[in-house]
């Protein structure tokens, strides 16, 4: 069965609008999806019909509407197949994840002496959080580094690992090259020469394909939820329950407490009840729970294979621009970041936003990797479940026509 563009790109109402008197060719969905009617439609109906403060509510609404969040809960451990509903906390986000464990499983277990380990492509939301821990707790910042077709370099992980090495974190897809990287291969790698735990940030590869934390054998996955196709503000950390049960809480507040006293101190909820402080998201859980199922509904395996074959229909089509200068593997998902000539990114995209093609430019929050490649810039357009061959049709003849008004 061929993939039903057509359909989905109906269930997106944004794709039918105008920009500065273009149709809207939006290539910027590796920054924020857009979102189809189902979950706009959840989100809105859950606030008209069913919303409620959840937890210890008696009253019905209250129960209804903790029953869906812990329903949402459930969807998502299935999702990236976690072994439990138990080891999937609720965050803001993939950088609010990333932060929760560097300063509760940091904090808990990093002593002055130690090392963790980053890769040289890591968004900094999966570096800042840990050379702020890391400066705490006097712990020593090493980096697995790039090579120039934009790939890991693999050889080097295990001269890097020694036996105060605490922590691999490692994206799974490369927020600027698409690069995907072999998780399962560099865990298994790492694991046979320390005893570490890995943290995955999934930003960028959990709208490309099926994932199995389980067979990924990492011990903490992040993503967020507006990355695929759902709401702002709503994400999912996975962590191993046997690690879950031994780190304190971050934040403290309502919903995560078991018992407070002002003169004996606190007890807390197991996890993942004690990571959960405060009044949750509830709308933004019940637009994740959409969300999952719209992809679901769709097929993952369809996903990655139409978005592979456009993928490799957009590499080929930009061959056509002069002076196009592309970074990052031929094998890659998602994302193809690149710089016309001597032209400053700002200014390709600025032309380009004047046809209605909406991409990203700037340093994608990947400084150490503008810096490899000695760029202050690039141009970054990303490819989603709804983007088309005629999308990539007119970014080629925009940057053409970027390119002949620029000189």
């Amino acid at each position: 069965m061929s993939y039903p563009i057509e359909r989905v790109r109906g269930d997106f109402p944004i794709l039918a609008r105008d920009v500065n008197g273009q149709p809207l060719t939006y290539l910027d969905s590796a920054a924020s999806a857009q979102k189809p009617n189902i979950v706009i439609d959840t989100e809105r109906d859950y606030y008209r019909q069913g919303y409620a403060a959840v937890h210890r509510g008696i009253h019905t609404l209250s129960a209804q509407a903790t029953t869906r969040m812990e329903d949402v809960r459930a969807q998502a451990a299935r999702f990236i197949n976690a072994a439990s509903d138990e080891e999937i906390i609720f965050v803001k986000g993939t950088t609010e994840g990333i932060n929760l464990v560097a300063n509760s499983y940091g904090r808990q277990f990093f002593q002055p002496g130690d090392n963790l380990i980053l890769t040289e492509m890591e968004h900094h939301s999966n570096i800042v959080p840990w050379q702020l821990i890391a400066a705490e707790r006097q712990v020593e910042v090493r980096v697995l580094p790039l090579l120039a077709d934009g790939t890991l370099d693999e050889e080097k992980l295990s001269s890097l690992i020694d036996d105060r090495t605490r922590l691999l974190a490692i994206t799974q897809v490369s927020n600027v090259l698409g690069t995907v990287n072999p998780l399962k291969r560099l865990i298994a790698r790492a694991r046979a020469a320390a005893d570490l735990v890995v943290l995955v940030d999934g930003a960028q590869g959990i709208m490309h394909g099926k994932v199995d934390v389980q067979a990924l054998d990492c011990d903490f996955y992040a993503f967020s939820g507006h990355k695929i196709y759902g709401p702002s503000g709503i994400g999912i950390l996975y962590g191993k329950k046997a690690l879950l049960d031994r780190m304190p809480p971050w934040e403290g507040g309502g919903s995560m407490i078991q018992t407070v006293s002002l003169t004996e101190g606190t007890t807390f909820l197991e996890p993942p009840w004690r990571f959960e402080a405060g009044s949750p998201n509830t709308a933004g859980m019940m637009g994740l729970g959409a969300a999952l199922s719209y992809v679901e509904s769709l097929g993952l395996d369809n996903i990655r294979q139409y978005e592979g074959e456009l993928m490799h229909y957009a590499l080929e089509s930009l061959q056509q621009v002069p002076d196009l200068i592309l970074y990052g593997p031929a094998d890659r998902a998602g994302v193809i970041a690149f710089n016309l000539g001597k032209h400053h990114a700002y200014d390709v995209g600025s032309f380009l936003d004047q046809y209605g093609i909406a991409i990203r430019t700037g340093h994608h929050c990947a400084m150490p990797l503008m810096a490899y490649y000695q760029v202050p810039s690039m141009c970054r357009a990303s490819l989603a479940l709804y983007t088309t061959r005629e999308d990539i049709d007119r970014l080629v003849a925009g940057l053409v026509r970027v390119r002949r008004l620029l000189g």
